[in-house]
């Protein structure tokens, strides 16, 4: 391969991502539109937030297992083409049922994309630009979060709420074409096993990644991480658009824009820095993430207590860098510590965990912001920050004490 070849490999991967996000994003941002056209109550308009998510979790473990038995190129392609379908399709709901049915098959075609994403990157970058490489694809991430959350409001202010999702739909299967042609074909990191064999290996590679307390740390902060990131992304427009009366369109793109570009910027300097801190000492990737979620802290606080929308924005910049120097290690940290030929069950099984905690989150807040107010819920995340950086600190001064075998022989990898 051209030296080359790894990081164009990236830059198309992103854009795959950027539609990932952009296409779960988009329905947060018109909640308001929904709840008057379909009359739905707030903790309803939390199901349908969490059915993606929930489906999304159950199927991360088998997502990822497959991940590594075929082609993560085909694993890849197939997952864009079906959800960017499922995207489309939501435009034609008119119920509520048709309406969670659809956002919970988005959320399946979705699962498939993270693990296969993951192994296809690290198997083009070792140990001393995996954290840059998966970094810079992160940054998808929080463009299509922007794009989905603003896009979306914009649309629906002008042209109803239903043509953002098809947009965003055929613009994915147009992707999905034009990859078919250049993105490049990778074997299997495992070895395809016979029909007979493949839920013997499954379960293998499932109790793989419960086998060490590192693995289980790591996915329980994941879950607790994305639990926090979740209650943002699905009820920080809605937040903005009744306490100061935003309209549609700006709430969109207020509650999205500042935290995701400080979080582009957070994910590119945690992604540098963390290469640098893991060739100094084994757990060097988990002490840049705790410091991501101890510095992240204070800001989380102060996004609820806010008395003024320039206080909020600060405070939101803020938490999206730091949460931007966590993120940019969540898969390189746990490859620190997984052997090569379960890395895609074992990130499936992560982000299905993740993605439980997430689930969660939409229901949770809706219910307990009846009683305590949005305000309170949200600056009331700050506590899980803390729990989690402590545990993560926790971590790195374990793996520098005794590192795993994943690091030692991660030259190989």
């Amino acid at each position: 391969m051209k030296r080359s070849a790894p990081w164009i490999l990236v830059g198309m991967l992103w854009m795959v991502c950027f539609f990932n996000y952009a296409d779960r994003q988009a329905i947060f941002s018109i909640f308001p539109l929904l709840q008057r056209e379909l009359g739905l109550s707030t903790i309803r308009l939390g199901v349908v937030a969490s059915s993606f998510m929930w489906m999304y979790a159950l199927a991360g473990p088998f997502a990822g297992w497959v991940s590594d038995r075929i082609s993560p190129r085909n694993v890849i392609l197939g997952a864009l083409g079906f959800w960017s379908f499922m995207t489309a399709a939501t435009a034609l709901c008119h119920t509520y049922v048709s309406l969670v049915i659809v956002r919970a098959l988005g959320g399946l075609g979705e699962a498939f994309y993270f693990p296969a994403a993951m192994v296809l990157i690290a198997s083009c970058h070792g140990p001393d630009t995996r954290s840059r490489a998966m970094s810079l694809h992160q940054s998808g991430v929080y463009a299509g979060t922007i794009a989905g959350g603003a896009l979306s409001a914009v649309l629906a202010e002008h042209y109803g709420w239903r043509i953002s999702f098809l947009w965003f739909g055929a613009a994915g299967i147009g992707l999905a074409l034009v990859l078919l042609r250049f993105l490049p074909r990778q074997q299997p990191s495992a070895t395809p096993s016979h029909s007979d064999a493949w839920l013997a290996e499954f379960l293998s590679g499932a109790r793989s990644a419960f086998h060490s307390w590192r693995t289980v740390l790591m996915i329980a902060v994941f879950m607790g991480a994305n639990f926090v990131a979740v209650v943002f992304l699905t009820w920080t427009p809605t937040f903005l658009f009744t306490k100061f009366h935003l309209g549609l369109g700006s709430a969109g793109f207020s509650s999205t824009a500042y935290i995701q570009i400080a979080s582009t910027v957070g994910v590119l300097v945690g992604g540098a820095a963390a290469d640098c801190f893991a060739a100094l000492r084994p757990g060097g990737r988990q002490a840049v993430q705790a410091a991501g979620l101890l510095f992240g802290a204070p800001f989380l606080f102060f996004v609820g207590r806010s008395l003024t929308l320039p206080g909020i924005i600060v405070s939101m910049i803020g938490f999206g860098l730091f949460k931007g120097i966590y993120d940019a290690n969540i898969w390189a940290s746990l490859y620190d510590v997984v052997p090569v030929e379960h890395r895609g069950v074992t990130a499936g099984i992560m982000n299905s965990f993740g993605w439980l905690g997430g689930g969660i989150a939409p229901v949770v807040i809706a219910a307990a912001s009846q009683r305590f107010g949005m305000s309170v819920c949200l600056s009331a995340t700050c506590v899980i920050y803390l729990v989690l950086a402590a545990a993560l600190l926790y971590l790195s001064r374990s793996i520098a004490a005794k590192p795993s075998f994943a690091i030692t022989s991660s030259s190989q990898a």
